[in-house]
């Protein structure tokens, strides 16, 4: 069993990989990259210079290339102690046209092509843009950058080493104070009031690294945080992880103690407060609230994240399915060929002939004449929100469910080893609850735990056509929008997924049938 496990997880962590470099492929090398901007608004304000500018410092955020202006370049050099700040400021300005840089900033300027020429980069300068009047048109300064494309596995290795990110006391550039680790036994969060022990970094991205509270599983970490991906169209700024988990809603308001001594109603949740450089320096309302520069917050909403919708819907909706699936199946092949058999047959030609989405209008149409909410409110806690949404993917998957046992029950009844048991003297009941059954049922049994995990993915149509605010529509919401992280993150997590409901539906099998064994065996 060991080593079947281990074979399993690394042809799974191979396929994984195998995945993310055919999306990486497809979006990077096969798409037009000029797409990303069919809905950016900056882009379409820009002009000349600061037009071509803007996109190649796009194409560097989406991944798609490596970009370095002149400046970086000076500065790398500043950082790495070849030239001072005053040298830099001196050669830091190129000409309108390069016949009338200065002598010293030529030299840093070939410096700049040489640099680039050995690491594979493309240098591209562009001249100032004048207009009538012999004046400089707008977005038409002179600029001095170089690019170059990345490799699809330099891409695949970028994006996978940053995938778990560890914090430390050594992530900020600046701190107030000394850099550690303050354990608390109470929580200044809490006003000191009540025990809530706490570990609080200085010089870590997370101000809480360690913190405990009401709410399930009341112990909570930011040492550890999964970056899937940054968004910059869907959700501008926030991760792909942290976009599924986040709570939606309405904000709650609770008292809150800001560091500074400030009390006030507010929805901050100060335990996910991350380090922003230079955001308390000329901000009243953050230097009235915080002493340092840990001032990005979340905020507390009183609804469920993304994934907290999908899951509870399509959990609800896989054990219904099962629950009425699994037995109506066993009923209409136990009758094969009789009234209920022909009924049951109906039902699984309707769902499997019926596009889906016709269906599902269908099931909304009725749940509306019987006074259900067709249109969800993630706001309200009423439970009959779920009711249509539950039974629009229930009936789908009880439809296959009685179509594969019915399946796998006949061929199972017509064996050899059924006609040899009747011979032997084995009762009807016997041979059904004993063999056919048994064997039947491992097949279904092997896609439970896909269809458990597939719960947190969402269902795509189903929550479109209901509102359901959950993860469902953010891969399509992504690919329309062409944002190209948010693709990657969720092909991922889908990719993960997949491989461990396969692990587990082989494991389920084995317990089940103990014929199954995953063990080699000498010869």
């Amino acid at each position: 069993m060991g080593n079947y496990l281990l074979r399993r997880i690394v042809h799974g962590i191979l396929s994984i990989l195998a995945v993310l470099a055919i999306v990486m492929l497809l979006i990077y090398s096969l798409m037009n990259r000029d797409l990303i901007f069919a809905m950016d608004t900056n882009y379409t304000k820009m002009a000349n210079n600061q037009k071509v500018v803007y996109k190649y410092k796009r194409w560097q955020e989406y991944g798609y290339i490596d970009y370095m202006s002149y400046t970086d370049y000076l500065q790398k050099m500043v950082d790495q102690g070849e030239m001072t700040r005053a040298q830099k400021e001196a050669v830091a300005s190129i000409a309108v046209t390069p016949d009338k840089d200065k002598k010293e900033t030529r030299q840093y300027i070939a410096k700049f092509e040489e640099y680039c020429k050995e690491n594979g980069f493309e240098v591209t300068r562009l001249n100032a843009v004048y207009g009538k009047g012999n004046r400089l048109v707008q977005g038409g300064s002179q600029q001095l950058f170089a690019y170059r494309d990345r490799s699809l596995f330099g891409r695949l290795f970028i994006y996978l080493r940053s995938i778990l990110n560890v914090d430390n006391i050594h992530k900020t550039p600046t701190v107030v104070g000394e850099r550690g680790l303050t354990f608390v036994l109470r929580d200044p969060a809490y006003g000191g009031e009540k025990i809530a022990p706490a570990i609080i970094g200085n010089g870590t991205t997370h101000k809480y690294l360690l913190y405990v509270n009401d709410k399930f599983p009341f112990v909570h970490q930011n040492l550890l945080s999964l970056n899937l991906g940054k968004s910059y169209v869907v959700n501008k700024g926030i991760d792909v992880f942290t976009t599924m988990t986040q709570t939606q809603g309405s904000f709650v308001m609770q008292t809150t103690y800001y560091p500074t001594g400030l009390v006030e109603q507010s929805a901050d949740d100060l335990h996910t407060a991350v380090y922003v450089e230079n955001s308390l320096k000329g901000n009243v309302i953050n230097e009235a609230r915080y002493v340092d520069d840990y001032t990005g917050v979340q905020t507390v909403k009183a609804g469920r994240s993304k994934m907290g919708y999908s899951f509870i819907i399509g959990i609800i909706a896989t054990i219904l399915a099962y629950v009425l699936g699994v037995p109506l199946g066993i009923i209409i092949a136990r009758n094969k060929d009789k009234l209920i058999d022909k009924i049951g047959t109906v039902y699984i030609i309707f769902i499997m002939a019926v596009p889906s989405l016709a269906y599902i209008f269908l099931f909304k149409t009725i749940g509306a004449l019987m006074g259900l909410p067709t249109t969800f409110n993630m706001d309200s806690l009423n439970w009959t929100y779920y009711v249509l949404p539950i039974i629009s993917l229930t009936l789908p998957s009880v439809g296959g469910l009685m179509r594969w046992l019915r399946r796998y029950m006949i061929d199972q009844m017509n064996s050899d080893y059924v006609k040899f048991a009747r011979s032997t003297g084995l009762s009807e009941q016997e041979i059904f609850s004993k063999h056919i059954l048994k064997n039947a049922i491992i097949p279904i049994v092997h896609g439970i735990p896909g269809s458990l995990l597939g719960a947190m993915t969402g269902a795509i149509i189903t929550e479109r056509v209901y509102v359901v605010p959950g993860a469902g529509n953010l891969l399509t919401r992504a690919i329309n929008m062409y944002d190209n992280s948010v693709i990657v993150g969720m092909t991922l997590f889908y990719a993960v997924l997949s491989v461990v409901s396969i692990i587990l539906g082989d494991l389920l099998m084995a317990a089940v049938d103990p014929r199954i064994s995953f063990t080699s065996k000498a010869r």
